[in-house]
């Protein structure tokens, strides 16, 4: 079925075209364009994700010296960096971004049966930040500090099968916990957060909504105990307690009880005290689904060590969004492609092969499984078993 496809086609024939032209259409993405359309943009972007390029001539240079094979990569000519720099700069980012998020509801639905914390039902989000330091001389858009530039990416993981189900790229400046007003709360589900994200207002629209949340309580918090459950200390809870907030401001904003849990951490002789309106679940689970929130560290880790998101091809903020969206659209494609062919090996594991194997005229599978005898299972890399599943 492959036969004469490299695995960059292969790849790429995974992707719906006909959603992103769509997308395209709506926005008038290729309105006067001759020769380099957005589809081509967006190959010549993915193929410097996967590839790792360090800027748009390494692009240039690499799909240059295969010029047998571009057309069957989706490409009609050679790929200049001019035109391509052109492109990221003036063609909106917002295509990307919106077909990105086609992506995703696509892998979200692949790893919905993906199990968390034994046989909980609900769906589990981590919501978090990353800052990605820029340059201020060549980033004055993004304006953070008086010396730097930065953009932040607020993210909102699905914490089954790590997929993002919500990005929001600002500058630096826009605090963490302005992005619970950027999210639709889904009744039902549970929201990880740290103490960045802790404004009883916000958290009682997520309370009314139907959702759940479980965060840090900061060190100066003002409530009074209302009831205390029994608690097996030998796990390491130490009260599991119905509250109720006395600030002045805040038992306005929260008017409600909220449990409070204290769990002590055997290992560090830490203390730390979690917040909830999930009354439902043991207090142990309480503590292990915040525990969880540290999935998207590791993936913020994950995707500034693998992606191109560190270092832009451009420095409009044009630019910037639309490599960012590309790059996550790679990211959840290759989740994509990892679920549906079912191989039993890890992102990073697949990122690597698929690095040195785009120009190979090789099935999918039998790259990853082959050795000179047939099929073998190649061996994982143990970097981040976060998404080895």
């Amino acid at each position: 079925m492959n036969a004469g496809k490299t695995l960059f086609s292969q790849l790429m024939d995974c992707l719906p075209w006909s959603t992103f032209t769509r997308i395209v259409a709506r926005y008038h993405g290729d309105h006067s364009v001759q020769t380099f359309p957005c589809t081509e943009q967006y190959r010549a972007m993915a193929f410097a994700q996967l590839t790792y390029r360090e800027s748009l001539r390494d692009v240039e240079a690499c799909l240059s010296a295969q010029p047998a094979k571009l057309l069957h990569m989706g490409f009609r000519g050679l790929v200049r960096r001019s035109t391509l720099a052109d492109a990221n700069e003036v063609r909106d980012w917002r295509i990307y971004a919106e077909f990105a998020r086609r992506l995703i509801a696509q892998a979200r639905r692949l790893y919905a049966g993906e199990s968390l914390l034994g046989d909980l039902d609900n769906t589990v989000y981590a919501l978090d930040s990353t800052t990605i330091d820029l340059c201020l001389s060549l980033f004055p858009w993004a304006h953070f500090r008086s010396t730097k530039s930065a953009v932040k990416m607020h993210t909102l993981l699905d914490l089954r099968g790590n997929i993002p189900s919500f990005i929001h790229i600002s500058d630096g400046k826009l605090h963490d916990v302005n992005a619970l007003d950027l999210i639709v709360p889904e009744a039902g589900a549970i929201y990880v957060m740290d103490r960045g994200y802790v404004d009883f207002a916000r958290l009682y629209v997520l309370h009314q909504a139907g959702a759940f949340f479980v965060t840090r309580a900061k060190s100066n918090l003002n409530a009074h105990r209302v009831y205390s459950a029994r608690t097996d200390r030998t796990t390491g809870v130490i009260a599991d307690q119905t509250i109720r907030l006395d600030g002045h401001y805040t038992k306005q904003e929260y008017p409600v009880h909220l449990r409070r849990v204290r769990f002590r951490d055997t290992k560090t002789g830490k203390t730390l005290v979690f917040l909830t309106n999930q009354t439902a679940l043991p207090a142990l689970t309480i503590c292990d689904l915040y525990k969880s929130r540290w999935q998207v560290e590791l993936f913020f880790k994950w995707i500034k060590q693998h992606l191109r998101i560190k270092k832009f091809y451009g420095t409009t903020e044009n630019a910037v969004k639309t490599q960012i969206w590309i790059a996550m659209s790679v990211y959840v494609l290759v989740a994509i492609v990892r679920k549906r062919l079912k191989l039993d090996v890890s992102l990073y594991t697949l990122m690597q092969v698929f690095s040195v194997t785009v120009f190979e005229k090789s099935s999918i599978e039998s790259v990853i499984f082959q050795t000179a005898d047939g099929y073998a299972r190649v061996m994982d890399d143990n970097q981040l078993n976060l998404f080895g599943y």
